[in-house]
């Protein structure tokens, strides 16, 4: 694993604005707590989703499908700072796993954050809840690299609540028991992402139902959500 993130940070980030539709990134994050201004990021885990070429000149259209690439991931734990070592929230570590000796031993900041930024490249980003994810990669981004990356997010949670008309904000445990999902894991992040991913697959033919399935149609959908009724 190591050997592959050294060797992402071997690639320059892609330059320019224009989005990779033809692959999305389904990211999670662990921290050491839930307060995204202060609490620290420990991990991030990410698959991608792949999506087939556009049909050429004279074939006929055929539906948007994406498929989940297993190897097509990528996953990196933050090494922590030593003097928070005896202040981590045991807790937290049962929650997540990620104990101290691992934290420790976790890549620098600077190899790890400069690696999710070439795997990202120009591709846009999936997450549930996804403002906490993008908000403590952010940060640390910021806090590190002194940039953050351009690339859109669209909230999976949103878009569920969308296509089901529900207004509440249930939980991704809620939606992957409606959807007969099963996580090896639940709040390891690794897990965590696939099982997203696998949602987002079970879900998609409800979005084809509304749209072509393109990352902006689908953010725009996903954003509808501040309009169903009750919703907060």
């Amino acid at each position: 694993m190591l050997q592959f993130l050294h060797s992402l940070l071997g690639r320059e980030p892609a330059a320019g604005p224009a989005l990779d539709d033809s692959r999305w990134i389904v990211a999670d994050v662990e921290s050491s707590g839930l307060d995204t201004r202060r609490d620290r990021l420990i991990a991030i885990a990410a698959v991608a989703l792949h999506f087939p070429p556009p049909p050429e000149e004279g074939q006929s259209p055929r539906p948007r499908h994406p498929g989940i690439a297993l190897g097509d991931s990528f996953e990196v734990i933050l090494r922590q700072p030593e003097q928070t070592g005896l202040a981590m929230d045991k807790r937290n570590i049962l929650l997540h796993g990620i104990g101290v000796g691992a934290q420790s031993r976790g890549m620098p900041p600077p190899e790890a954050l400069g690696a999710w930024e070439c795997f990202v490249g120009r591709s846009p980003l999936v997450g549930f809840h996804s403002a906490f994810d993008r908000a403590m990669i952010d940060r640390a981004m910021q806090g590190t690299l002194g940039r953050t990356l351009p690339n859109p997010w669209v909230d999976l949670e949103h878009l569920l609540a969308v296509l089901h008309r529900d207004h509440m904000r249930r939980s991704l445990d809620h939606w992957m028991q409606r959807y007969g999902i099963e996580c090896a894991q639940r709040h390891q992040a690794a897990a965590d992402t696939l099982a997203t991913a696998q949602l987002l697959l079970k879900l998609w033919p409800r979005v084809l139902a509304r749209c072509s399935g393109g990352f902006e149609e689908v953010s725009a959908l996903a954003r509808q959500q501040r309009y169903l009724p009750g919703r907060d």
